[in-house]
């Protein structure tokens, strides 16, 4: 599913699918240490941002909440928690979660840490714009 030709928006070509990574891959060398953002997804002309994000065991996410944008959490390795206002949830290897924009939570990492994707609609880029009169 990979090609030569990316097909970006600039060239007047139709995009094309591709691989981009093997999230099994980059889960299990999370075990060597590594903390935080593994992967973002970065293509150009995308709708879509997205992540793989490792917690070392015990860490967390603190209680924070997203006003704008729902997000779609897929556990890939380890197991944690996600704390929210209706209590704790857990969260194993597989589980797929739905954050909706509003909600207020948090994420704690198991004892074998957690690594997992987000995925949410792009937000818009910065812009400098004048101020209105």
């Amino acid at each position: 599913m990979t090609s030569e030709h990316t097909g970006t928006p600039d060239d007047g070509a139709a995009p094309l699918p591709r691989v981009l990574c093997d999230t099994a891959a980059l889960a299990a060398a999370a075990g060597d240490g590594s903390a935080g953002a593994l992967w973002r997804l970065a293509e150009s002309g995308r709708q879509l941002d997205a992540n793989v994000v490792h917690l070392s065991p015990g860490h967390r996410v603190d209680t924070h909440r997203e006003p704008d944008l729902d997000v779609l959490l897929l556990v890939l390795a380890g197991d944690g928690t996600l704390t929210a206002p209706d209590g704790d949830h857990p969260l194993p290897a597989g589980t797929l979660t739905w954050l909706p924009h509003g909600s207020t939570r948090s994420l704690t990492a198991g004892p074998d840490g957690l690594t997992y994707l987000t995925t949410h609609r792009r937000r818009p880029g910065m812009t400098i714009g004048t101020r209105p009169s």
